[in-house]
Formats: C-alpha cells, sequence, structure tokens
C-alpha cells in the first residue's frame, strides 16, 4: 500500500487550457492541471461540461521563488479581494500577470485545488517551502472568522515590513564584504601583473633592495607561483563555510551568537531580530490567533538562534500560566524598554498595538543605524584601499628614489 502511495505521488502533472460548451450550449475556456488529456476530459465531463479542445501549457521553467515574490502575491490578492474579485479570478489574475513562470505554475497548482475542494489554507499548506506555517495560520484564522481580505492585507503589510529589515541588514553586512573583496581583488591584480615587472626592472640595477620591496617581491613571488592554490583555497574555503553555515546547526548556532556580539553591527543585527519577534507576535496575536499558539511562529520568525531558544521558554512559562512580561524577563534577552511596552500592551488590553510599536521602533533604529554605517564606511573603504595600494607603490618605487640620490 505504501508503495502505492508512493507511486501516486510521483506523478506528473501538466497545465492545460481547454475549451468545450456546458449543458446550455454555452462555450467556456478555462485552465486545469491534469495527468493527462484524458484525465481532464473526464474531470470535466464530471462537470457537465463538453470538451472541445485542449491545449498543453509550455512554460519555462523560471527562476526561483522568492521571498519579494510571495510578498507581491499576497498584497495583490489582498488588494483584489478587498475590491469584491472573486477568490478564483483573482488567482487567475496573478497568475498571467506574473513575469516569473515559476509563480504562475505555483498559483495554477493552488487554484486547481481549491476548484477541487480544498480551503486555502490547506492549499497553502501543500507548498511549505514557500508559505511557512504562520502564514498558513493567519489565513486559517482570516477564512475561519470570514475576514481573509483583512488579514490578507495584514499580512501583506507584515511581508513587507520584515522584507524591509532583511534589506536593510544586507544593505550594512554589503560594506565591509566590499571593503575585503576589493581589496583582495586588486592586491592579487597587483602581485600577480604589476609587481613582476618591476621585478624585471630592479634587477637590472645591481644593487640591493630596500627590505619593504624585497618583502612585497616575495610576496608577489609567492602569487605568481601558487595563484591557483591562494584563489583555490580563498573561495573553495568560503563556498564550504556557506554550504556547512546552512547544513549544519552547530554553525548556525555560533553565527548566531557571534553576529550578536560584534560591535555596530551586532546592534543593527540585534534591532532587526527584536523587530521581526515583535512584529510577528503583534500580527499573530491581532488575527486572533492565541498567545500560546502565536509563540510557536515567533521564535522561528526571529532569525536567531538565541531568540529562538528564548521564545520556546516564554511558551512554555507562558502556558503554565506566567504573564508574558514575566516570562520575557526570565528569557533575559529583551531590552528594558521593550519588557516596559508589553507590560502595558499586557495591563491595557493593547498587546498588539503596544507589539506594533515596540517593532516600528527597532525599524527605525535600524533604518538611522543602517544609514550612520553607510557614511562611516565610506572613508574607511577609501583608507583601507589607500593604505593597501599605497603602501605597494611606495615599496615599488622606494629603489628608484634611491638610484636618484646615489646618481645625485
Amino acid at each position: 500500500m505504501a508503495t502505492k502511495a508512493k507511486a501516486a505521488l510521483v506523478v506528473k502533472e501538466h497545465t492545460y487550457s481547454w475549451e468545450g460548451r456546458d449543458r446550455n450550449g454555452k462555450t467556456i475556456k478555462g485552465e486545469m492541471r491534469a495527468s493527462g488529456e484524458a484525465v481532464l476530459k473526464n474531470q470535466l465531463r464530471r462537470q457537465g461540461i463538453n470538451v472541445t479542445r485542449v491545449k498543453k501549457n509550455r512554460m519555462g521553467t523560471g527562476r526561483r521563488i522568492t521571498d519579494e515574490d510571495i510578498t507581491m502575491f499576497t498584497r495583490q490578492l489582498a488588494t483584489m479581494m478587498k475590491s469584491g474579485v472573486p477568490l478564483l479570478t483573482s488567482f487567475d489574475i496573478v497568475a498571467k500577470g506574473h513575469s516569473n513562470p515559476s509563480v504562475t505554475r505555483l498559483l495554477m497548482e493552488i487554484k486547481t485545488d481549491i476548484e477541487t475542494g480544498s480551503s486555502l489554507t490547506v492549499a497553502f499548506r501543500k507548498h511549505p517551502a514557500y508559505f511557512d506555517a504562520l502564514y498558513c495560520n493567519l489565513v486559517q484564522a482570516g477564512e475561519q472568522a470570514g475576514i481573509l481580505d483583512n488579514l490578507l492585507a495584514r499580512l501583506a503589510t507584515y511581508k513587507e515590513k520584515i522584507l524591509g529589515v532583511k534589506k536593510k541588514i544586507k544593505a550594512a553586512l554589503f560594506y565591509p564584504t566590499a571593503v575585503i573583496v576589493a581589496a583582495f581583488v586588486i592586491t592579487a591584480v597587483i602581485m600577480i601583473f604589476v609587481i613582476p615587472a618591476f621585478k624585471d626592472l630592479f634587477s637590472s640595477f645591481g644593487a640591493d633592495l630596500p627590505y619593504p620591496t624585497q618583502v612585497v617581491i616575495a610576496i608577489s613571488d609567492g602569487f605568481v607561483r601558487y595563484w591557483w592554490l591562494i584563489f583555490g583555497v580563498t573561495f573553495g574555503g568560503i563556498y564550504s563555510f556557506l554550504k556547512a553555515w546552512k547544513r549544519s546547526e552547530a554553525i548556525q548556532i555560533f553565527m548566531d551568537r557571534l553576529f550578536l556580539k560584534l560591535p555596530i553591527l551586532g546592534e543593527i543585527i540585534k534591532g532587526a531580530t527584536l523587530a521581526r519577534w515583535a512584529r510577528t507576535l503583534s500580527t499573530m496575536f491581532a488575527a486572533g490567533v492565541p498567545l500560546v499558539e502565536s509563540l510557536d511562529s515567533v521564535g522561528g520568525a526571529s532569525g536567531n538562534y538565541i531568540y529562538r531558544i528564548a521564545t520556546k521558554k516564554i511558551q512554555t512559562e507562558v502556558s503554565t500560566g506566567t504573564s508574558l512580561t514575566v516570562a520575557m524577563q526570565n528569557a533575559n534577552v529583551f531590552p528594558n524598554m521593550m519588557l516596559q511596552m508589553v507590560s502595558i500592551g499586557e495591563e491595557s488590553g493593547a498587546l498588539d498595538s503596544m507589539l506594533s510599536k515596540v517593532a516600528d521602533y527597532y525599524e527605525e533604529e535600524v533604518d538611522n543605524a543602517v544609514e550612520a554605517l553607510s557614511s562611516l564606511m565610506e572613508p574607511i573603504i577609501m583608507v583601507v584601499l589607500g593604505t593597501l595600494i599605497g603602501g605597494l607603490v611606495v615599496a615599488m618605487y622606494l629603489p628608484i628614489f634611491k638610484m636618484g640620490e646615489a646618481v645625485n
């Protein structure tokens, strides 16, 4: 039985465009996913449709589906539903209007599931790579309460905010990375192509070279002789580390701890983590999801191991009757300002509003910190590159200066 079930799961489906007539003789058109034309015609015949034409849609593979794609889809779906456009029609419009064939294919699969009787939540849960537990829980809350359009709008706003914070973190990390990469590439080019030309020139002088020049030439000889090893070890090491970081939980935990302790960048990452934590809990709680269940999604959404573990401890304490404020205090990873805001929210019955204000505050802090870091990094880049290249140039020109002194 298990073998048959597995075999059924691997049946490949395709999207077909079809045209036919209903029981009243009216011509209708549509699209449907099926494992073959015969299956499609059989399904439509059961619905009272006499199929006259079937065409298999050929779609490119498309680029991978990103968070930006899902965020844009959520906003478009929320806007159309608020405007009174039926759910299936909304899926049709968004799918056919998207530039990425992968997104089109995904949305058509979800639409087919809904057409065959699945709820929107169940259809989304079949694609956990794109719709996480938080997303599905909010959609389910909206379906059950009959306010799906409002929940989708809230979810779109949430994803836009979180996406904005992630982009700011990437912007903050870009400058240090750019300095390191630029310095390495420029140094390698000078060592492999420029210094050997000076070495040939200096060999005709017949005099001892200054010590800085000898050091630079020795390093250049190493680059010329072992450039393949240097580049292989450098880029291979970086690639291997990134792969290990992605797959190893121990390395992820180590890096999460390290990032929070970094000077300047650590404060930015901490602010972004707190903003995501507060924004997620605010969105879940405002949607009517119970606090204990909301905390299930909050830890993972924070994006940091320290806060994920702290959230699990908070969830355990809250489930036994402890207030959220006390549980957060016991976790010992949240700043005093945030604890006070949560305490006020609990006492006034406006916890979602207070958490939203906390998220706004930390998002603004991240904005200001990233702008300050960007302004600071520009002169640092100039100083680092200037010192590196200037040092190499001086080392190469020292023998020429000495030769000029000897001539005088």
